[in-house]
């Protein structure tokens, strides 16, 4: 059994057929799933498909590429959308400093927002960083006492970062670039961070793990990244499948 722990089963490109993208993944073992939100009404979308099918999960929020973006009420909407059923964490929150005009300040604020509110709520966080990892872990030091866990999701960050975002009780999320014939970086990390401080994500329909790297991605590619974690740490692929759906279930209170 797989757990797919970041997915965008609420992207319109899966949308048109949903149903089949959800029998692919469960026919490939991935049974359950977490719709991860970026925005309010991709949040709302992702707790519509969560109550719709069984084993499928939501996380809400809003990303920090759309912070700039948004009504001033959305944040306010997002906190109530913490107490429907099946909505399992906060995310995907963050710093994204990868574009010109990145509203960094706005960022920073709204990332110290969201960690409050989690910490209200008692949910785990879903992380997305890029180009930002300093300001980021020196934010999540700043206010350690407000997470209650969380995951580095999609890490780009080096072996020894993963240490300190490990130590703040954060999992590092491994996706399809770990399949990636060039990715040094994150097969280091991979190697080096314990199982038991790893998830598998798809990120779908974006990242798709080698060798159907161009095509649209979806959670029943999920195996793939696990028998590449199992390569690398010379693991059986059920045993990185067994670990890695323990965390995510231990991490989302499931």
């Amino acid at each position: 059994m797989y757990f797919d722990s970041h997915c965008h089963l609420n992207d319109p490109s899966l949308l048109t057929n949903l149903d089949e993208v959800i029998k692919r993944a469960k026919d490939n073992g991935v049974t359950l799933m977490n719709i991860i939100g970026y925005d309010l009404s991709s949040s709302k979308k992702a707790i519509e498909i969560a109550n719709k099918y069984e084993g499928i999960y939501a996380t809400v929020g809003i990303h920090p590429n759309d912070l700039h973006k948004m009504n001033k009420n959305d944040f306010d909407e997002i906190e109530k959308l913490l107490t429907k059923d099946k909505v399992i964490a906060v995310g995907e929150i963050g710093l994204d400093y990868h574009y010109e005009d990145t509203y960094k300040d706005l960022q920073k604020e709204y990332l110290v927002k969201f960690l409050h509110l989690a910490n209200k709520y008692k949910k785990p966080i879903v992380i997305h960083v890029r180009d930002a990892l300093n300001d980021a872990l020196t934010i999540f030091k700043e206010h350690k006492s407000l997470i209650i866990g969380g995951v580095m999701h999609c890490y780009s960050g080096s072996k020894e970062m993963a240490k300190e975002f490990i130590k703040l009780g954060l999992y590092i999320g491994v996706d399809g670039p770990v399949t990636f014939l060039n990715a040094r970086v994150i097969k280091e990390v991979v190697s080096d961070v314990p199982l038991e401080w790893l998830l598998i994500e798809t990120d779908c329909p974006y990242l798709t793990p080698h060798p159907y790297r161009g095509k649209r991605n979806e959670p029943s590619y999920l195996p793939l990244i696990a028998q590449k974690i199992a390569e690398l740490k010379n693991l059986s692929v059920e045993e990185v499948a067994f670990t890695t759906t323990n965390n995510a279930k231990r991490l989302f209170n499931l």
